[in-house]
């Protein structure tokens, strides 16, 4: 199978969690918040685990500069602050959240924009090959599970039908498709983009997972917890690196 189809099969299955969201309004709301609590552990530690252990070494061993490297990272990293800053798609998960339905699109908006550049880089990940498109969209998907749950909750919050914040997360999420063929036609007008594409990626994984991600981990203060989820953060680490091992 092409790179170009394992992205579009990867973004498609992705893409479907938007659906996911959608137990969520059968879930008492204490236990859905523990559910959300382990995974985002989980999930913040395969982003973080995809950067390292995938992503980096692939572009090191392809022989880019460090500097350069690290250089690239960074720009991922503020792209995705800026993101964050300015489009607000952070996804509130407190009671005085603001909830007016301008809310709902400006994070449409921004979903739409961070589910692209998913697409754009689930592409630069299969283009290096499977062994480094399948622990990157496996990151992105475990990522999307608690962030599908929050997006629902954002639209529903801002006012919209439980119906239509369904359909409008999906078409959200279908964006990415929209990423990956423009990676694809990128990447046929310039093929070492994916030079560049890799180490933004990696910035912009550490973003999610250290700001967005390992916040909400800590706060929880129950002890037991608490343990739990540093394991299971843990858990994933050791997960992606033997992905790394597996794939090579």
């Amino acid at each position: 199978m092409s790179n170009l189809l394992w992205s579009i099969l990867a973004v498609i299955v992705i893409s479907l969690l938007s659906f996911v969201g959608a137990f969520g309004f059968f879930i008492k709301e204490k236990l859905l918040h523990r559910i959300l609590f382990y995974t985002i552990a989980f999930a913040a530690g395969t982003m973080i685990g995809a950067s390292m252990f995938h992503l980096l070494p692939e572009v090191l061993n392809q022989g880019l500069a460090p500097l350069t490297t690290f250089i690239y990272v960074i720009v991922g990293f503020l792209a995705f602050f800026i993101l964050e800053k300015y489009l607000r798609w952070r996804h509130c998960h407190e009671d005085d959240c603001e909830t007016h339905k301008h809310i709902g699109w400006i994070n449409f908006i921004g979903n739409s924009i961070h589910n692209m550049i998913d697409g754009m880089i689930i592409f630069g990940a299969f283009a290096a090959g499977p062994a480094l498109g399948f622990p990157v969209a496996v990151s992105i998907l475990l990522h999307e599970v608690p962030h599908e749950l929050g997006d629902l909750g954002v639209f529903v919050y801002s006012g919209f039908s439980r119906k239509k914040s369904l359909i409008i997360n999906f078409i959200c999420q279908l964006m990415a498709l929209a990423g990956v063929f423009i990676a694809q036609a990128l990447y046929g007008w310039n093929n070492s983009l994916e030079m560049f594409l890799l180490p933004f990626a990696a910035g912009g994984l550490l973003y999610i997972a250290a700001t967005d991600l390992v916040p909400e981990i800590h706060k929880d203060r129950n002890l037991v917890r608490s343990v739990i989820s540093l394991l299971l953060f843990v858990l994933a680490l050791v997960f992606m690196y033997y992905m790394k091992i597996l794939f090579e």
